[in-house]
Parts: C-alpha cells; sequence; structure tokens
C-alpha cells in the first residue's frame, strides 16, 4: 500500500483511475484548475496518489454543477466553512430538483395509466363514480372572452401556485348545470387549473367529493353539445338530479395527432331524485 502511495500515473493512468478523459486533465492543467505533480523535460505528465483527493473534490463539484471560476476560488481557499455552505446551499437545490423528478414521474404515471385506461374504455358508456375533494384555482371567463385573453389569464394564475406548469397539471373549463338545462352550451362560466395546496393568493373553490356522473367526448369540441343531450338524457332515465358544474377536461392531449382523436372527460356532481 505505501508503495502504491508512492507511485507516479501517467495522465492516461491517472485518467483512467479517475474514469475520465485525459483531455480533461489537459484542460485542468491548461487553466490552472489542477496541474500534475511532476512535469518532465519530455512533456509528460505525472500525478501522484494524494492528488486524487483534490481531483475527487473538483469533480464532485463539477457533478453539483459548480462552475470553474467558483471551483478556482474554493481551491485557494477550501476551508470547511466555505465547503460545508456550499454544500448545504447544494443540498437544497437537490432537494428541489428530487421534488421536481417526483412530480415529473407522477405525471409520467398518470398519462400511462390514463392512455391504457382510454384504449380499453367504451367511451360511449356513461357511468357514476365517486370522486374525492379537489382544490380548484380559477379565472373566470365568460363566451367574449378570447382565447388569448383565456390562455393569458390561466397562465398568471398558474404562477401562484407550486404547480405551475401546463404539462403537469390537471386543468380544464366549467359550465354551470343550469345552462346545460338551458341548451347553453358553449356558455362556460370559468377554467381551473387542479392544485395540490391551498393558498392564499387567488380564489380557491373546492371541487366536492361525491357522486360524479362521467362521461367521454371523441372529437371536436363542436361534438360537445351531442354529448351534453346524451347526458341529460341519461340523467333524466335514471332519476339523477345534476347538481353544481360540468367540468371539462382534456384527457389524451400528449397522446394525439389531430382532433378527431382529442378525449373531452365531463364529470357533473349528482344526486338521485
Amino acid at each position: 500500500m505505501l508503495e502504491n502511495r508512492k507511485k507516479q500515473f501517467t495522465i492516461g493512468q491517472f485518467a483512467a483511475l479517475h474514469q475520465i478523459n485525459k483531455k480533461t486533465l489537459m484542460w485542468y492543467d491548461e487553466i490552472g484548475l489542477f496541474r500534475p505533480a511532476i512535469k518532465k523535460e519530455n512533456g509528460y505528465r505525472y500525478y501522484t496518489y494524494q492528488q486524487s483527493f483534490t481531483l475527487k473534490t473538483i469533480l464532485m463539484l463539477r457533478e453539483l454543477n459548480v462552475s470553474i471560476p467558483e471551483i478556482q476560488e474554493l481551491m485557494l481557499d477550501h476551508s470547511s466553512e466555505k465547503l460545508s455552505f456550499l454544500f448545504g446551499e447544494k443540498i437544497k437545490e437537490l432537494d428541489q430538483r428530487i421534488s421536481h423528478l417526483k412530480e415529473i414521474q407522477k405525471t409520467l404515471e398518470y398519462h400511462q395509466k390514463t392512455i391504457v385506461g382510454l384504449s380499453k374504455a367504451d367511451l360511449s358508456k356513461i357511468s357514476i363514480t365517486e370522486k374525492e375533494e379537489e382544490y380548484l384555482a380559477m379565472v373566470n371567463i365568460n363566451h367574449q372572452t378570447s382565447l388569448e385573453q383565456e390562455v393569458t389569464t390561466m397562465v398568471e394564475e398558474m404562477k401562484k401556485h407550486p404547480l405551475c406548469w401546463l404539462h403537469n397539471a390537471t386543468y380544464g373549463s366549467m359550465i354551470p348545470v343550469e345552462r346545460l338545462y338551458q341548451g347553453k352550451w358553449e356558455e362556460y362560466s370559468a377554467l381551473f387549473v387542479v392544485v395540490p395546496n391551498v393558498t392564499e393568493q387567488s380564489e380557491i373553490r373546492i371541487k366536492p367529493k361525491g357522486l360524479y356522473l362521467t362521461a367521454y367526448c371523441k372529437g371536436n369540441w363542436d361534438k360537445i353539445p351531442q354529448r351534453y343531450r346524451e347526458i341529460l338524457a341519461y340523467a333524466q332515465k335514471h332519476n339523477l338530479i345534476l347538481n353544481g358544474y360540468a367540468y371539462e377536461t382534456g384527457v389524451n392531449e400528449i397522446a394525439i395527432h389531430t382532433m378527431e382523436e382529442y378525449i373531452t372527460k365531463i364529470e357533473i356532481p349528482v344526486q338521485l331524485k
């Protein structure tokens, strides 16, 4: 072991020992970040066993996305206080990244489950399902609101919440049930996004727990009115009263090529007459 510690490594050997490209070591030498212990007259570079500790520190910092200038500064004065502070900051960043990756994982799992479920589902079927309570951040709209205004106000609303990107969120539109009974199929009253935690920064509506009539509509949005006619007929046949709002969400946006493949999920609270 003692002999190994006295051994001198060529640049190729030292690079292989630390599983990096020897050009990385040449660059570190060039910029003065990490130089070989010995440079012979023939230009050959040799590193010592003890230099491994310094290189491991540099490689770890690079793995943590610490910039070269920051590492150079730390190498000049890498006191325990400075390293402790830096590591604390990086731990916070990693916690945030892990949290973000977990959210992405949940999103992928949701989309995978949805795609598999839809491939097996009878989309013509209307059913009654039990739903848990959800919190919705909302923006009010009416039939005069332009698409540009809808997108702008929805994006601004989502920025107020931890889940603030459309690809990570469940979002959709709401239409009061009384307008369905009146045949006013396109008079939506609000856009919403499901939020994981309640905040005080905006209006929050609770989507109540309970029984929901659930149906799907495949194709362009102009097919939705006909689907609502079928829903009203189903409710009447089964002595159901629709309450509150109809909640519409797109459930397969990432898996379609044309709007003819688009699937809208419709959920409406119900109770028996």
